[in-house]
């Protein structure tokens, strides 16, 4: 990677550091999954974005119009609406490097 490549990114995560961030995490139901999606999510936020995100969850089978919507197939899925560029994380959010790397949160771990 050529060191201008390099100082754009690391500028881009700069970039986000005091943004209000839109998230939205669709869940199914309260399975394991769903219930360890919203406890990971949830402690994100509040160790890396606190006072800084919106946080929407939203439970498929009872708002299946959303899940369509944003064109869900799997679930748990989070969406980062803002800062752009959207992003979307299937799974139950477990792994914090890739979590934090889609977010454009930059932290030491």
């Amino acid at each position: 990677m050529e060191p201008n490549e390099l100082q754009n990114i690391e500028a881009s995560f700069d970039d986000h550091e005091n943004e209000k961030y839109i998230l939205r995490l669709f869940i199914t139901g309260i399975t394991p999954n769903s219930r360890r999606a919203v406890e990971n999510i949830n402690k994100i936020c509040e160790e890396y974005l606190k006072g800084r995100y919106d946080l929407e969850v939203i439970d498929i089978y009872q708002e299946p119009d959303h899940a369509i919507e944003s064109q869900i197939i799997a679930a748990p899925t989070l969406i980062k609406i803002s800062p752009a560029p959207t992003r979307k994380l299937i799974g139950d959010l477990s792994d914090l490097k890739k979590v934090l790397s889609a977010l454009d949160i930059k932290a030491r771990i």
